[in-house]
């Protein structure tokens, strides 16, 4: 899975910029604010989803631009395109070879995971954040989990919305929003279960090394036998707090370092980095295992806080994995073991040299 073309225009610092780079690493370096993280949540948004920031489509038009943006990819003989429309910028298009298509069909075409700094604190942060990283581990290997965890989060607005009106609800409208957070739930959780066993083994499988190795497991909500048979019963309840209390929603990833029997969060910062690394670099391999194709990474000042001899065997790790590798950092130094054949470019304020 190899991006060999890729385009932005009118894309935050981008008002034209193309870029042509090989099968293995892309090196971008640049001062702080020059716009490498803008091409890596370029090519985020090239799979399903708000990209590596998170952010609204309106954000990532250009400054005095004409309000709109696009973001096109060539990849062997597949044509991807997203971006929007000055007269609807909240509104996402996507194109495959020129036909117009859903965004979670992105999935089908592109896998892609990233690393960035803003994620160096998902082990403090809330659930939301670890179940957020988990669904996009999933969606790499499951390309409709997109569209369950659409369909459930839709179905429960609907729900909570018709529990907080002052007026009886249609028992009958509860009970089919209820059978679509039910098929649409389970879906959800067996995905996560599935990939968590699968990744969980990968990890444990693989001799010490300068990565830290990781136990994963699923926390906070328990599938029963008749979800909805449980969010009826728990009408009441939910009508009371003002939101369904129990469901897929309410899943937390915990992370435990496999050596240290510790909790991820009560790791050091150098520590949680590296577990991260592992998480990411393990489910790199099991995606190319189960799929026949390796994601596309972007790893935003991956080296920046790794020793010389951590860097060394990253570079080694991610080239025998075989795959597009995007990296970023402010120093060209810090990619001196990444190899002769890697593209290297510079990044300056909306322009691109190689």
């Amino acid at each position: 899975m190899t991006i060999t073309r890729l385009s932005l225009s009118d894309f935050r610092s981008y008002r034209d910029a193309v870029i042509t780079p090989g099968a293995g690493f892309v090196v971008l370096t640049g001062e702080n604010g020059a716009g490498k993280t803008n091409i890596l949540e370029a090519v985020s948004l090239l799979v399903p989803g708000r990209g590596l920031r998170g952010a609204p489509l309106g954000e990532m038009v250009r400054q005095g631009g004409p309000g709109g943006f696009g973001v096109a990819a060539r990849l062997g003989d597949i044509e991807i395109g997203t971006g929007v429309q000055a007269s609807a910028p909240e509104r996402r298009i996507v194109r495959i070879n020129g036909a117009q298509a859903p965004a979670t069909a992105l999935g089908e075409w592109v896998s892609a995971l990233w690393l960035t700094p803003a994620m160096d604190r998902l082990f403090m942060e809330g659930a939301s954040e670890r179940r957020r990283f988990l669904d996009r581990l999933v969606l790499a290997l499951v390309p409709g989990h997109a569209t369950h965890a659409a369909r459930y989060e839709a179905a429960m607005r609907q729900r909570n919305r018709l529990l907080a009106d002052e007026a009886p609800a249609d028992p009958e409208w509860l009970g089919a929003l209820e059978a679509q957070m039910a098929a649409h739930g389970i879906a959800l959780a067996q995905a996560r279960a599935d990939v968590v066993e699968a990744l969980g083994a990968r990890i444990a499988a693989q001799p010490e090394g300068p990565f830290a190795r990781a136990t994963l497991a699923l926390e906070g909500w328990e599938p029963s036998q008749d979800f909805a048979r449980d969010l009826r019963d728990g009408r009441a309840r939910d009508a009371a707090a003002g939101r369904t209390l129990s469901g897929p929603h309410r899943t937390d990833l915990a992370v435990t370092h496999l050596a240290k029997q510790q909790a991820a969060a009560r790791c050091s910062t150098g520590e949680q980095k590296a577990l991260l690394l592992g998480i990411v670099l393990a489910h790199s391999e099991l995606v190319a295992e189960r799929t026949g194709r390796v994601p596309v990474l972007l790893l935003d000042e991956v080296a920046a806080h790794l020793d010389p001899v951590r860097r060394a065997a990253l570079f080694e790790r991610l080239a025998h994995g075989g795959g597009q590798v995007w990296m970023t950092g402010t120093e060209e130094a810090l990619f001196a073991e990444a190899g002769s054949n890697a593209t290297r470019l510079s990044v300056r304020e909306g322009r691109i040299d190689s």
